[in-house]
């Protein structure tokens, strides 16, 4: 079992998604999204909720869609104050997220594509030197620890790589439990 170090919980109130999307299609943590010219990484996806999220600077013009061009849903609500093109660490304060509302027709589950389940607890609480995984479309699952906190976020070191491709992916804890 996998717990999420951290998850944004928002909106009980989002718009309805689109109902444009392929019957069929599976809408997983840690799968490719594309909206635009953009591709990244499914972060957290919420089954009840049918919302999921990614990175804010993901977003772009149109439909969330899969690998395939399969919508998916549609963006609801984003954060970027990324600096484009700089380096981020801990002393930023910063906010990158988006949610997206999932189409009503997409199937959706919390099982990352290693086969691991996806939970959220919110009782783990980031520290220094936490092990933690992340998954991204273009390397693939690599773990590390946490290197600095700060501002309510973290920074991630000692094996955690990230590629372009990879924003928005999951970032998680694996429990003794696997």
């Amino acid at each position: 079992m996998l717990a999420a170090v951290a998850a944004p919980i928002i909106a009980l109130a989002l718009p309805s998604a689109p109902a444009h999307a392929t019957p069929g299609v599976l809408v997983f943590p840690g799968m490719e999204v594309r909206q635009g010219t953009n591709v990244c990484t499914l972060g957290y996806v919420d089954p009840q909720m049918r919302i999921a999220f990614t990175a804010g600077h993901c977003r772009g013009n149109g439909p969330v869609s899969d690998r395939d061009g399969n919508p998916i849903g549609s963006q609801a609500l984003f954060r970027d104050n990324t600096p484009n093109g700089a380096t981020v660490d801990t002393n930023h304060q910063i906010a990158d997220w988006e949610a997206i509302n999932l189409a009503p027709d997409v199937a959706i589950n919390n099982i990352l594509p290693g086969g691991r389940q996806l939970i959220a607890d919110p009782t783990i609480v980031p520290v220094v030197g936490m092990p933690v995984c992340h998954f991204g479309v273009i390397t693939g699952e690599t773990c590390g620890t946490i290197e600095a906190v700060n501002n309510g976020w973290f920074t991630m070191a000692n094996g955690v790589v990230s590629q372009k491709g990879d924003s928005g992916g999951p970032v998680y804890n694996l429990t003794p439990d696997g």
